[in-house]
C-alpha cells in the first residue's frame, strides 16, 4: 500500500497555526483582572473573608433574618475550603509558571475557574436549593479542576520537585469531597473532613512557608550585610515536614489518642525550633516579613495547644483549631497575598500604613479568638471577628487597584 505523505504546504500551515496559538497565549491582550492567577483569587479571598465572617458575626449575635440560618459546619467549611482554598489557588496558579517555565493559566480559563469557586460559595449559602449532592458536586468542582490544572502543568513542565505540593493540594480536594459525603450522611458529622482540611493546610504552610520565609529573610539580611543568616534547608527541616504529615494523620483520625498527643507535642517543638533558625527577630522593622514569621509561629502554638488539650484537658480543642485557622492560615494568607500582589505588579516590597494596620489587626483577631476559646469569653469572639473583617477590609480597599489593573502595563 502506498504511503500518503503530508503536503509541505499543509505542514507549514499547521505549524503556523500552532505558532499563532502560542503567540496569542504569550501576548495576552485580555482583561487585566484575568491576566494572572493571583488577581481574581486574592481579591475573591479578601472579599469572601469580609463577607462570610460578617455573616457569621450576625449569626453569632442573632441578628440574621430567620430565612438564613448558618451552621458551624458552614463556617468551618468556608474558612478552610472557601477562603483558604481561593488564596491557595491564587498563589499556586501564580507560582507554577515560575516552577515550570510554562505560560500561566489566564483569560477565559482563569475566569471559568474563578466562576467555579464563586458558584461553590453561592450554593454553600443555600444548600437546601440543590440538596447535599448537588451542592457537593458544584462546590467540589473548583478544587478538583484546580488540581487537574496543577498536575497538567507540573507533568508537562517535568517539574518533579513540586509533585509533593500538588499531592498536598489534591488531598485538600479529597477532604472537601469527604466533607460533602459526610454532610449528606444521616449524622451530618463533618468534623473528620474539617480536621483533615486543617491539617492539609498546616502541611502546605510548613512546606511552602519553609521555602519562602527563610529565603525572603535571607535576601533582606544579605542586603544589610548581616553576619548571621537563616540556616539553609537541612535534614531537620525534612524531618519536621515528615512529622507534620504523620501528626496530621494521627490527629485527623484519632484526635484524642495518646499517639496524637505525643506527636502534636513533638511537632510543636520542631516547628518552634525551625522558626528560631530563620532570624525573625532581625527583621522586626520589615512588616511584610515579620507577618509571615508570626503566621508560622501560630503552627507551633497550635500543635502545643492540641497536645495540652489531649493530655491535660487544659484548653478546649477549639483554641488549637483557631490557632491554626485564625492564626496561621489567616496571617500567612494576608502576608503572602499582599507581598505577591505588590511583587508581581512591580511595586516596592515595603509595607505602607494600610499594610501594617492590617497585619496588626489580623494578629489581634487571632489572639482574641484563641483567647476567647481558652477563657470562654464570648465578647472576645465578636471582637475577633470585627478585627478580622477590619484586616481583610483594609486589604480589599488597599489592593483593589493593584489586583484589577496591570500596573506594569500601565
Amino acid at each position: 500500500m502506498a504511503t500518503v505523505q503530508e503536503s509541505p504546504m499543509i505542514k507549514k500551515a499547521d505549524d503556523s497555526i500552532a505558532s499563532s496559538r502560542i503567540a496569542a497565549r504569550r501576548d495576552y491582550a485580555g482583561p487585566d483582572f484575568l491576566s494572572q492567577g493571583f488577581r481574581p483569587f486574592f481579591l475573591g479571598a479578601g472579599i469572601w473573608a469580609v463577607f462570610s465572617v460578617t455573616l457569621w458575626l450576625c449569626e453569632w449575635l442573632g441578628i440574621l433574618p430567620p430565612v438564613m440560618v448558618l451552621s458551624t459546619n458552614w463556617h468551618a467549611h468556608e474558612m478552610i475550603f472557601g477562603f483558604a482554598g481561593a488564596a491557595m489557588g491564587g498563589f499556586i496558579l501564580t507560582a507554577i509558571p515560575n516552577w515550570t517555565s510554562r505560560l500561566p493559566v489566564r483569560g477565559l480559563s482563569l475566569g471559568l475557574l474563578a466562576l467555579l469557586w464563586l458558584a461553590g460559595r453561592v450554593v454553600m449559602l443555600m444548600p437546601d436549593v440543590l440538596g447535599p449532592i448537588g451542592t457537593g458536586i458544584i462546590d467540589s468542582s473548583y478544587l478538583i479542576v484546580l488540581c487537574a490544572a496543577i498536575w497538567r502543568e507540573i507533568i508537562a513542565g517535568r517539574n518533579w520537585r513540586n509533585i509533593k505540593t500538588a499531592a498536598v493540594i489534591s488531598t485538600l480536594a479529597v477532604a472537601n469531597v469527604l466533607y460533602h459525603w459526610q454532610f449528606a450522611s444521616p449524622s451530618a458529622d463533618t468534623t473528620l473532613a474539617e480536621r483533615m482540611g486543617v491539617m492539609v493546610l498546616v502541611t502546605l504552610i510548613a512546606l511552602i512557608g519553609g521555602r519562602i520565609i527563610p529565603s525572603f529573610t535571607r535576601n533582606v539580611l544579605n542586603r544589610r550585610g548581616a553576619d548571621k543568616l537563616p540556616s539553609p534547608v537541612s535534614n531537620t527541616d525534612r524531618f519536621t515536614l515528615v512529622m507534620t504529615v504523620f501528626t496530621g494523620i494521627a490527629w485527623t483520625f484519632y484526635p484524642l489518642s495518646l499517639l496524637a498527643g505525643g506527636l502534636t507535642l513533638i511537632a510543636s517543638a520542631l516547628h518552634f525550633e525551625r522558626l528560631t533558625r530563620w532570624r525573625g527577630l532581625a527583621i522586626l522593622d520589615e512588616p511584610m516579613l515579620w507577618v509571615m514569621h508570626v503566621g508560622y509561629l501560630w503552627i507551633g502554638i497550635g500543635f502545643g495547644l492540641l497536645s495540652a488539650h489531649i493530655f491535660l484537658g487544659l484548653v478546649p480543642q477549639s483554641a488549637a483549631v483557631h490557632a491554626f485557622t485564625a492564626g496561621a492560615f489567616s496571617t500567612m494568607i494576608l502576608g503572602v497575598m499582599s507581598r505577591a500582589s505588590r511583587g508581581h505588579s512591580g511595586l516596592p516590597l515595603k509595607a505602607d500604613l494600610p499594610n501594617t494596620l492590617m497585619y496588626v489587626a489580623i494578629t489581634i483577631a487571632a489572639l482574641l479568638r484563641v483567647g476567647g476559646s481558652i477563657t470562654s469569653m464570648p465578647l472576645y469572639y465578636s471582637l475577633s471577628g470585627m478585627f478580622w473583617v477590619l484586616a481583610f477590609g483594609i486589604f480589599v480597599i488597599a489592593y483593589w487597584k493593584i489586583l484589577t489593573t496591570n500596573l506594569r502595563k500601565a
